[in-house]
């Protein structure tokens, strides 16, 4: 059990430093396809944007690291439930990062709902939902297709009980 523990640790990072290649890459893609900055507001800084989306990729990792940690090897399975609330999430608190760190900037009172309300319908937070949706998936299909193994692959020459 230890070792299958520490195969989906493993796993989990990886499948989540994907998850922010996968970001970078999309968000140049929409900026360039849809010729529009991932964060329109010229006071944002600096900051604002690396923050969203580490928020977005800690929210991905702790869900990983728990179904990695919390689930039992006898009982991995597939879930696309699973991963459309960890890909609504990661979309959710993108852009509630977005406006707390974009609201915060304009000095007003409502300018947390407005920075909110721009971040939830920008493409790029959606973007964020659904490649964390995808990447989720696919990992919970490499894990779950891993628990009926006995081991790494192994070469033909390495089988000595044959």
């Amino acid at each position: 059990m230890r070792e299958f523990r520490q195969y989906a640790s493993v796993v989990a990072a990886f499948a989540t430093v994907f998850y922010l290649a996968l970001l970078v890459a999309g968000f140049g893609m929409l900026s360039l396809l849809l010729n529009r900055d991932v964060i329109s507001d010229p006071h944002a800084g600096p900051v604002a944007g690396p923050v969203m989306t580490g928020v977005s990729v800690a929210i991905v990792l702790a869900c990983l690291l728990s179904i990695a940690l919390r689930v039992p090897k006898e009982k991995q399975r597939v879930s696309p439930q699973t991963a459309l609330l960890v890909g609504f999430g990661a979309y959710f608190f993108f852009a509630v990062a977005g406006g707390v760190l974009l609201g915060a900037g304009r000095g007003d009172p409502f300018g947390f709902v407005v920075a909110l309300g721009t971040q939830l319908l920008s493409p790029f937070a959606l973007a964020a939902g659904v490649l964390a949706f995808a990447v989720v998936l696919i990992y919970m299909i490499v894990i779950a297709s891993h628990v009926g193994d006995r081991g790494r692959p192994r070469w033909p020459w390495e089988k000595h009980d044959q």
